[in-house]
């Protein structure tokens, strides 16, 4: 069996809810739908769902494949299937779209039932609170009243947090993944400068490109380069393209000469093709936004005191973006508010991206931090 279809097919599912939902921007939406994917089967006693948390640019396709696309595998396809760290033999997975998301969750790009127009800028700044609540509606849905585990990396992670210090009832374990309580003001910096490449496309209009047939392509496609060179390590690139030339000699212009410009465009061109601008706005402000210690006068001790799970915390050394140090942080908050709580740094020269990938190591404290959960 391939390691890309363990899993075999699987398909996006959505989930519509009537109830209004009040967001911590003020705004309310009368209703919202969420698209969703389940991996595994739910027990008798509901007690072994476990909950994935995606990242900015992520969605709810975590695992296996699509049957009209081969090539369509899952973000986290190397974690999630059957033998697998976060096993579908014994668990039962679920990856939601969240809130504001491009692929298929009410989001910008949805029909706003008032206008019968896309929302488009209208739709409303969503933080990780509102995400919190979403999952809870969510779980409430499916009759869960507990998550086994909550996971996530990255955006991921906080998304995680988030729900443990919201609904601590309903988390058993949470795992945070090359994440932190708070972003820098480099992270912020960062954020801005790819949120100013999209709002000063000409093609932009103001979020309103739907309507003028346009998309801020090429503000959309510096976003995605200048994130992902954030997302890589200094060595990552140094060993993968160093200076390498594309034709072996300096050609005098501006077009593409080192194959690391070839790599950064070709990204930059491939996201540009699968992701909404507007979307791209609302997930960086949304990271920009957590900080959970700010109801509690900036002490993250007192945050997460209300939290009742048992926490993995995982970094990886080579992360610049959201490096070990911030973990630590987490970590060292967690011991002082009573919780029980694991921490790893892993060796790994791929940076932020680490989370993503296929590590030995890696891969082995998941799995016997999963193995030891009792369903």
């Amino acid at each position: 069996m391939h390691d890309s279809d363990s899993l075999g097919i699987v398909s996006p599912q959505r989930m519509h809810f009537d109830s209004p939902l009040s967001l911590r921007s003020g705004a309310v939406l009368d209703s919202f739908e969420l698209t969703y994917e389940t991996y595994g089967e739910l027990n008798p006693a509901k007690s072994n769902a476990v909950l994935i948390c995606h990242a900015l640019s992520g969605s709810h396709h975590v695992a296996g494949v699509y049957a009209d696309n081969p090539k369509s595998t899952g973000w986290w396809n190397n974690m999630i299937g059957p033998g697998k760290p976060i096993d579908t033999r014994r668990f039962f997975v679920i990856g939601i779209n969240n809130l504001g998301g491009c692929h298929g969750s009410t989001g910008p790009i949805s029909i706003n039932s008032k206008t019968g127009k896309r929302y488009g800028p209208d739709f409303p700044l969503v933080t990780t609170g509102d995400w919190a609540e979403t999952y809870a509606r969510f779980a409430d849905r499916l009759g869960i009243d507990c998550f086994a585990a909550v996971i996530g990396g990255s955006l991921g992670g906080m998304s995680a947090l988030q729900l443990a210090l919201d609904a601590p009832e309903r988390v058993r374990h949470t795992i945070v993944i090359a994440a932190a309580a708070k972003l820098t003001a480099q992270n912020i910096a960062f954020n801005d400068v790819a949120r100013q490449a999209i709002l000063t496309d000409p093609d932009f209009y103001g979020g309103d490109y739907y309507s003028h047939g346009t998309f801020p392509r090429r503000g959309l496609r510096l976003a995605r380069m200048l994130g992902h060179i954030t997302y890589l390590s200094d060595d990552s690139m140094a060993s993968k393209f160093g200076r390498e030339l594309r034709n072996g000699t300096f050609a005098f212009n501006f077009g593409v000469e080192f194959q690391i410009e070839s790599y950064l465009r070709y990204q930059g061109d491939k996201f540009a093709d699968q992701f909404d601008a507007n979307t791209y706005l609302l997930m960086t402000k949304a990271l920009d936004y957590f900080d959970p210690a700010q109801d509690c006068d900036g002490d993250l001790q007192a945050a997460f005191a209300r939290a009742q799970a048992d926490f993995l915390v995982l970094s990886f050394s080579s992360d610049w973006r959201f490096s070990p140090e911030r973990s630590r942080t987490i970590v060292k908050a967690l011991v002082a508010s009573k919780r029980n709580v694991s921490y790893a740094e892993i060796p790994s020269s791929h940076g932020h991206d680490s989370f993503l990938m296929k590590d030995d190591y890696y891969h082995q404290l998941m799995r016997a931090y999963m193995h030891n959960i009792s369903i």
